[in-house]
């Protein structure tokens, strides 16, 4: 059995939207592995605290931290703490015995007004952690966990990829292939009470940066500026290149996926 946690960076609105894109990133690992991993990203938490005084139970909203919102403001942190924590969270994940997929959906690209961008980059993602276990885990099943906010949507295309999953053929057309190896509706927990739904959502805003410059040639915010410099979010991506599953697609060389071609 393995454990999935989804979280995301971004809008998944269209075709009014506040951002260009939308991020999707999934981590996932064998059962067997939870505690192991759980114990070592919880003992980096004990030493950010008594090294910078960054709380053990603080939730990780990595958008907030490096843009200097609530709750990180009153800390006070200097630009190089803020560097030291974020690049130490990054090093202790890339130890953990885990997979990390992500699904980028630039919306820049949509030529048609219905396109659903969560339903799209659920079914993108699920399909792949199906296609590892497919390939390594054959007994294996997995379900999976995500913050509260779009539980709804999540479990409705969850619901219907279990029966209803065209996948384009080599030869012509396309054909169904349900997705097998998912089990239970997705499974919502408050990001504050999971580490490795905060993992993931720390993932994908570095995804994120990493797509608006590499692909889209775009600025980041003035205050992630502050704290980033070009460059960072490679470094950060390059940390944790041993967990990424570079098969979920060949087309970076972070192994993200994105859409529309």
């Amino acid at each position: 059995m393995f454990i999935s946690y989804f979280d995301e960076s971004g809008d998944d609105g269209y075709p009014k939207y506040s951002s260009p894109l939308f991020i999707l990133t999934s981590i996932y690992m064998h059962k067997h592995s939870w505690k192991d991993n759980y114990i070592k990203f919880k003992n980096s938490r004990k030493e950010l605290k008594e090294k910078y005084h960054f709380p053990v139970k603080l939730e990780m909203h990595t958008k907030h931290f490096l843009t200097d919102k609530h709750p990180y403001r009153k800390f006070k942190w200097d630009r190089q703490t803020k560097r030291n924590i974020i690049y130490t969270m990054f090093e202790t994940v890339n130890t953990l015995n885990l997979k990390v997929i992500n699904v980028v959906i630039n919306k820049e690209k949509i030529k048609k007004n219905d396109y659903d961008i969560m339903d799209t980059a659920l079914t993108y993602s699920i399909q792949r952690i199906e296609n590892d276990l497919n390939r390594n885990h054959q007994d294996s099943h997995f379900l999976i966990i995500t913050d509260e906010g779009r539980i709804g949507k999540m479990r409705s295309t969850a619901r219907k990829i279990q029966s209803i999953n065209y996948i384009p053929s080599n030869f012509s057309g396309s054909y169904n292939n349900p997705i097998k190896k998912l089990i239970e509706d997705p499974l919502p927990k408050n990001s504050s009470e999971s580490y490795f739904i905060q993992i993931s959502d720390m993932i994908s805003y570095i995804v994120n940066l990493y797509y608006l410059k590499e692909y889209l040639n775009e600025k980041w915010a003035n205050r992630v500026y502050s704290i980033l410099e070009n460059g960072d979010e490679m470094k950060m991506l390059d940390l944790i290149h041993d967990i990424l599953n570079l098969e979920a697609s060949t087309g970076d060389k972070y192994g993200i996926v994105h859409y529309p071609k």
